[in-house]
Order: structure tokens, then sequence, then C-alpha cells
């Protein structure tokens, strides 16, 4: 049922992939570099960044809706997992490919949004867990009748 307990935290997960359009993931003192010239690292300075954190927040919303389909919704709470896993390494990958043209005397400090994908895991695993119980539920109870 949409009442559920896993709307919240596919909600709540949906929003901290949402929330990374506002946190950064590394400041830096001085400009430097492409990734770096506003002395900002964040989703908006790569197209894989922002499709990455938009098919997140899409599914999560879109996961919601699949109440009636457990079992693809579980589905779409393992994808928004991976997805989860996949931003901080091509967010990584791709800063340290550009580091080559990064002035040695710059320091780069990393911020919040570099974590916030393991908080969207932690809820989409929380998710996945009460659809699963949910699951089980209905199960027992078609045993019943």
């Amino acid at each position: 049922m949409i009442q559920r307990i896993q709307t919240i935290f596919l909600f709540l997960s949906a929003l901290c992939f949402g929330t990374l359009l506002k946190l950064p993931f590394a400041i830096s003192d001085k400009p430097s570099a492409q990734f770096l010239s506003d002395k900002i690292y964040d989703i908006t300075d790569h197209v894989a960044l922002l499709i990455v954190a938009g098919l997140g927040a899409t599914l999560s919303l879109i996961s919601i809706f699949l109440f009636k389909n457990r079992k693809l919704q579980l589905k779409f709470g393992y994808l928004i997992i991976i997805l989860a896993i996949l931003l901080p390494i091509v967010a990584f990958l791709l800063f340290t490919n550009e580091s080559k043209n990064i002035d040695p005397t710059v320091q780069v400090h990393d911020q919040l949004g570099i974590f916030v994908p393991v908080v969207a895991i932690l809820f989409s695993a929380l998710a996945n867990y009460y659809i699963r119980k949910d699951d089980k539920l209905v199960k027992s109870m078609d045993r019943l009748r």
C-alpha cells in the first residue's frame, strides 16, 4: 500500500539524491582545473553525475507508486542501491582523472555531498526490507485463505 513505511524510506532516498544539487562533493581554496573552476565540485560539474543522481531520484519516486507490484518495487530498490554506490565512485574517478591538471598548491577538502549516497543506500535498504516484509505478510495471508 502507499501508506506503508517503505514509502517514507523511498521518499527519503529520493530526497538524498535531490540534495546533491545543493551539497558539494568537495571545495578548494583557489580556483583550479575544470571541476574546481568555481572552487566547488558538485554533480553539476559533469553530465554523468547529473544522470546518475537524476536516475536515482526518479527511480525512488517511481518505486513509491509501484506498491501493487512488490517484486518490481524490490528490483527498483536494488537498482537505486547500485546507483547510490555508483555515484561516489564515478565522482571520484572523474575527479582523479582531472586532478592531473590541478595545481599542487590547491587544497581540496571533502564536503558532506560525498557521504549523502551512503544515507541513500541506507534508506533504500530499509525500504527493501519492509517491501520483503510486506510480501511475506501477504503470502502468509494467502495461505490462510
